[in-house]
């Protein structure tokens, strides 16, 4: 990854950690889950609208490193509006992205959440960018129990 590039990322990964976007509680969501990284100290709650088998509304609340929080911004940006099986289909992506080993791949269909494709790099924050979609996934399901990266 070229050093211009690589910029590029780390300025995209703060400015959603300085502006998060969808941040704050959902009255009445068609889903729930919880979500905690105790080595970094990440809490993340995930909520959400499904209708007609596509997520209508997505948020997030709770506290953690910028990796986290510009992982949950990004996560809603790139989820809302989509069915829930594109829901499905970018999660493995992201998933994939995150922790292949090898040479780096582009994944274009990911969108802006290829800013995340460095963290694979530094595997102690690759759970710092894992827990928000972890936590989502576990909404999707009505999972009742705390998500964890341990």
């Amino acid at each position: 990854m070229s050093l211009e590039l690589r910029e590029l990322y780390q300025e995209v990964i703060l400015d959603h950690n300085r502006r998060p976007r969808n941040r704050g509680k959902l009255e009445e969501p068609t889903g729930f889950a919880e979500g905690h990284n105790p080595l970094c100290g990440d809490n993340i709650k995930v909520y959400l609208h499904t209708n007609e088998g596509r997520v209508a509304e997505v948020s997030f609340e709770g506290s953690g490193c910028a990796i986290s929080t510009a992982s949950a911004s990004l996560m809603t940006e790139a989820i809302k509006g989509k069915t829930l099986e594109e829901v499905e289909a970018v999660f493995r992506e992201f998933q994939s992205m995150v922790t292949a080993t090898g040479e780096a791949e582009e994944h274009p269909d990911l969108g802006d959440l290829e800013v995340f494709g460095g963290v694979r790099e530094y595997p102690v924050r690759i759970k710092c960018a894992t827990l928000p979609w972890h936590t989502l996934k576990a909404a999707l399901q009505g999972e009742e129990e705390k998500v964890s990266t341990e």
